[in-house]
């Protein structure tokens, strides 16, 4: 079923400063009263900077809509572990939102699926919403991706309570293989996958299947509703490119 909200998600990685992080933010937060659609809530943003500027952008974002969150936590909610931050500090300090298992943590980091799922539960306990990134390695069909992909899932709330499984998910779908190559995955692939994933969660009402890969304009136009938004890249760093894509989503929402 075609959700009503279309959620737009946004991580600055480690691509922006910290000046630059909160100027992005202060114009973000400025525009938003030409987006009635943000300010009533049937488009959903959210906003994960860097760790050292999330009490900052926390305070920009005070009196709107906009979500905040972290672009990880560690799998424990406390305890000596140098240099880490607990998903009970996200949520005390007010976030929202917590990415977790993008292929770069994997890659670069050594996380691995049994990681993935106690982050995920660390995360439901602390009344965090799991950004959870998933994403088939090989290129092959959307059947193949939508069975391993499904598996991900699987395995990411294999800790989580059956009252947890109830609370908000974001599935961010990205093919791993199209992650920097010279060509994207394919409208038919994005639209299929993210529609077999979204069948699969069914039983997770509260869950929402978002697409992260090359999102740019006219995407999310194209996908006619088999996604339910956008997991923004280096596309929307500049804010014009970012309203631009808000107020399409405003003129999908609009006309449902």
């Amino acid at each position: 079923m075609q959700r009503s909200t279309i959620t737009l998600g946004i991580s600055f990685k480690m691509y922006f400063g910290y000046a630059q992080t909160l100027t992005w933010c202060r114009e973000i937060a400025a525009s938003l009263e030409k987006h009635p659609a943000v300010l009533d809530g049937r488009v959903s943003l959210f906003v994960l900077p860097s760790f050292p500027a999330i009490a900052p952008v926390l305070n920009i974002f005070n009196d709107t809509p906009v979500g905040v969150g972290g672009q990880n936590l560690y799998q424990s909610a406390y305890g000596a572990y140098t240099g880490e931050v607990s998903g009970a500090m996200l949520a005390e300090m007010g976030c929202r939102y917590v990415e977790i298992g993008h292929a770069e943590r994997m890659r670069l980091f050594g996380e691995d699926i049994e990681t993935v799922a106690t982050k995920v539960q660390v995360a439901l306990a602390h009344q965090l919403i799991p950004v959870l990134c998933i994403g088939e390695a090989k290129r092959g069909t959307p059947e193949a991706a939508i069975a391993n992909c499904r598996a991900q899932i699987d395995s990411a709330l294999s800790l989580a309570t059956p009252e947890q499984c109830q609370q908000p998910i974001i599935i961010a779908y990205e093919p791993h293989w199209a992650i920097g190559a010279s060509e994207p995955a394919s409208l038919e692939h994005i639209a299929a996958v993210c529609q077999g994933l979204r069948e699969h969660m069914n039983s997770h009402p509260a869950a929402s299947i978002i697409y992260g890969g090359s999102a740019g304009p006219n995407l999310l136009t194209k996908l006619a509703g088999q996604a339910d938004g956008l997991f923004l890249g280096r596309f929307a760093h500049d804010p014009a490119a970012y309203n631009t894509i808000v107020n399409e989503a405003s003129i999908l929402v609009a006309s449902r």
